[in-house]
Formats: structure tokens, sequence, C-alpha cells
């Protein structure tokens, strides 16, 4: 097992960690000339920030022959899995799997009531944020909000402005439950969603909120919309 330690001090780097972030919302195979080019560092050091972050196994790197002969090349991709980091080391990941085999063995009475404390968690976590601000909040610093509550699952809001609304698009290039999806993606994808909308409610009292696209449907990411109305003096 890596030591913690090992993973923060690699991904304290500010370049080698948006180099991660990058390839994290991109999810294809990259070689080191692309990685220099994105970033405009010299090949060898793009070589040595991707060394490090397959080191952590945050990054694949496979071998691939080119075709003109020489060494085989290598193509780096981030992996699936992701990282969580505990010290002292927790059995958290235990227990939800086992929390994930009741809810699921109790039926839909179950999924309801899970739906239920989902929303209602990220409802009362967002109010108790907001709480604290000084002054009502603008639009914008409620996206703002949004953003940092999102940003380890990786998604950035995106606003598109219209006559009566304002529309907030999102994607999540890094879902948090990955590993239970197989065989609990049902459960798992209602339950995230309703604590979505629990945090998107606190924001917004008006708004409507539509998933646009789904990983369980063979797409690459999960995608939302938030429609929020405008307000009118």
């Amino acid at each position: 097992m890596l030591h913690p330690l090992k993973i923060t001090s690699t991904l304290a780097d500010e370049t080698r960690f948006q180099i991660y972030d990058f390839m994290l919302q991109n999810k294809r195979t990259f070689t080191v000339q692309e990685i220099a080019n994105q970033f405009q560092i010299h090949p060898n050091v793009a070589r040595l920030h991707l060394t490090k972050l397959s080191e952590i196994k945050v990054v694949t790197a496979d071998f691939v022959k080119t075709g003109k002969g020489g060494r085989p090349g290598r193509l780096y991709k981030a992996t699936e899995e992701g990282i969580a980091l505990t010290f002292p080391k927790r059995e958290e990941p235990l227990l939800f799997n086992i929390l994930l085999q009741l809810v699921s063995s109790l039926g839909e009475e179950a999924m309801d009531k899970g739906k239920e404390l989902a929303y209602i968690q990220g409802l009362e976590e967002m109010k108790g944020i907001c709480s604290r601000a000084k002054s009502s909040l603008t639009f914008e610093e409620k996206v703002n909000l949004l953003s940092e509550r999102a940003a380890l699952i990786g998604y950035v809001p995106r606003i598109a402005e219209q006559d009566t609304q304002r529309i907030i698009q999102f994607t999540i290039y890094n879902c948090p439950f990955h590993n239970q999806l197989p065989l609990y993606q049902n459960l798992i994808c209602t339950l995230h969603e309703a604590y979505l909308r629990g945090q998107i409610d606190a924001l917004f009292s008006q708004n409507e909120f539509i998933q646009t696209e789904n990983m369980l449907h063979k797409c690459e990411h999960c995608k939302y919309e938030i429609h929020v109305k405008r307000v009118t003096s």
C-alpha cells in the first residue's frame, strides 16, 4: 500500500496536479509530447510528471509499438479508480458496502427513505454553508459555492444565459462511487442525484434539475443542467 505522504507529496506540485486533472477530465490516452504541448513544458519534464503520477497509480503507463522501429512508446491515461487517503487506516468503505447491501435488500421502501435522507443531507449541508455568509449571496457566489463543493469529483459549472433564465451546466468526470457502481449502480446514482438536488435547492429556490448524460448509459461522463429562473424586481 502506498504511504499517504508519497501520494500527497506527488500531487503537491501544481503542474503535476493540473496534468492529472486534465487527464481525468479527458478520458483518453496521451503521449508525452501531447502533455508537453498542452502545458507548454519540455517533453522531459512532462515525462517526469507522468512517471511520478504512474508511481502513485493514478495514471497508467502502457507501452505501444510505433511501427517505426526502435523502442516502443508509452501512452498514459488517468485510472478510473482514483485514490483514497486515510491515515491511520479507516474502514469506511467496508461499512459503506454493507449499507448498500442492506438498502438494496430492503427494496423500494428503503430506496425511497434513502433518497429522502440523501436529499436532506445535501440541503442541510449547503444551507449551513450559506448561513455563514455575511450578506445575501449573489448568483455568481452561489455558483462558486457549488464549484467548491464539487471540486473533488471533478465538475466545473458553466453558465449559459437566456432571456428568462440562466442555465448552469456541469459534468462529473470522476464519479466518487466508481468502485461500487458494478453492483449497485441504480441505487448509487439515485442517492447521489438526490444529494445534488438537495444542494441545488438550498442555493436556488426556483430551479429545474435535469440529467442530460449518464455514465450508466455508455456516456463518458454524467452531465447535468440546472435551469434557474431570473429574479425580476
